[in-house]
């Protein structure tokens, strides 16, 4: 008698299997795309409303006397000018490190200096594809999952998707 094999083993013999090193390369991979994608302005930040408008949504219902008088300008608060001229994380970032540069070390710590240290509570296996706890991980690519419905969303769409 042959002994044979069931096809759910097959299919795990066949499937590719990673190690740490390409795992955390992997994630490396996918962050650094992410920072990529992400790496530019809101395009809808400067945008004003015309006069135009905003004559279109103000109500027009009211008395005559209120529309012949011009209303007096609003004085502009310093909130005005935090939003006018508000900047983006880049820009922030270099300002901090032109200003670190003429000051004593240890006075400040800035953005890229601050640091926490280690905790002694264990990271939390969260499920990549719905964010419950997971107490499952991928065989292959090391990713947690918390069912088999997650487990098949997860490779159908995810598993080994960022490896070169």
């Amino acid at each position: 008698m042959s002994k044979t094999t069931s096809a759910r083993q097959k299919e795990a013999a066949s499937r590719r299997v990673l190690d740490d090193a390409s795992r955390q390369r992997r994630a490396r991979k996918a962050l650094e795309a992410l920072e990529a994608d992400n790496n530019c302005e809101d395009p809808h930040a400067d945008l004003v409303m015309s006069k135009k408008a905003l004559s279109l949504f103000q109500d027009e219902g009211g008395d005559s006397g209120s529309q012949e008088r011009r209303p007096k300008r609003k004085a502009r608060t310093m909130e005005y000018y935090k939003l006018r001229f508000r900047k983006n994380l880049a820009q922030l970032l270099e300002e901090e490190s032109n200003s670190v540069e003429g000051e004593e070390e240890g006075e400040l710590v800035g953005y890229l200096a601050a640091q926490v240290p280690d905790t002694i509570i264990p990271p939390r296996n969260l499920c990549a594809v719905c964010g419950f706890p997971s107490p499952y991980t991928c065989s292959t690519c090391g990713t947690r999952y918390c069912s088999l419905r997650c487990l098949e969303t997860h490779q159908d769409t995810r598993c080994l998707k960022w490896t070169a």
